[in-house]
């Protein structure tokens, strides 16, 4: 596993400070949600009434069975690690850019514009990653990456289904979905859709007024609505991938400062 953050080691003493209980067993609770997608987890935690299973919306089992406070505490420590994984980032990103693993899998970081996956797997040579408050899943096959509009989709889980091509079955709220049936964003070298064009160029723009031989622009007011519209269709380029990520975040907080 990954190495904590400063904030994120922060964030688990804090949770091991209101549930009284050791920051190792905090840590390997961590760890299990993770494990489990942050639906479910199965784990021996001696502190945690040893074996035990909590499952999202559902039954928490711990070794003292007969202990109902044990239930509550399990219950409620999962539900909030499971919470906290899905919305902050937690762990360091890899130094190197790329890093190869078995299976001719890559050890990319996830783009992190999306944010904290919602959930993620691998299976045989592809790895998935769903970003559930942007309504992305992200496929990656052999080093290369597509990704997709998950619509009202909430996604558990993603499987290879068997026979030729490269076909994926989804686990969603409504049961099992087939990978085609939602809209395509980007890949690698075969764009389904029209890059979409910038509200106005963000280098140089209507925006911008050069007074003659000065060295430095003089920024002009720019609408909240045209900002914020700009940083959406500039979050499009990055998943068509027309610029990259550095790109992005550089642009963006460009743009936001003129708010």
């Amino acid at each position: 596993m990954k190495t904590l953050t400063k904030e994120g080691q922060q964030k688990i003493d804090d949770i091991a400070s209101r549930y009284e209980l050791g920051k190792d067993s905090v840590f390997a609770m961590l760890k299990a949600v993770i494990n489990g997608n942050a639906t479910m987890a199965q784990f021996n935690i001696p502190e945690l009434g040893g074996s035990g299973q909590w499952m999202k919306g559902g039954m928490t089992m711990v070794g003292d069975m007969f202990n109902r406070t044990l239930k509550i505490t399990v219950d409620q420590l999962c539900t909030e690690l499971a919470q906290l994984v899905s919305t902050e980032i937690l762990f360091e990103e890899p130094t190197e850019q790329t890093i190869e693993s078995k299976n001719g899998i890559s050890g990319k970081p996830w783009p992190t514009v999306f944010g904290n996956p919602t959930s993620s797997g691998s299976q045989n040579n592809f790895r998935y990653a769903y970003f559930g408050p942007v309504h992305r899943l992200v496929i990656e096959q052999n080093g290369n990456r597509a990704i997709y509009d998950t619509k009202h989709h909430q996604i558990s889980g993603v499987s290879q289904q068997q026979g030729s091509g490269q076909s994926y079955l989804l686990t969603s709220q409504d049961g099992p979905v087939d990978i085609s049936s939602l809209p395509l964003i980007s890949e690698p070298g075969n764009l389904t859709q029209e890059t979409p064009g910038l509200a106005y160029d963000v280098v140089k723009s209507q925006g911008w007024n050069e007074k003659e031989n000065a060295s430095k622009p003089i920024l002009a007011p720019i609408s909240e609505d045209s900002i914020f519209s700009t940083i959406e269709k500039l979050s499009g380029l990055f998943e068509k991938g027309h610029i990259t990520e550095e790109e992005y975040k550089a642009k963006k907080a460009e743009l936001l400062a003129r708010l």
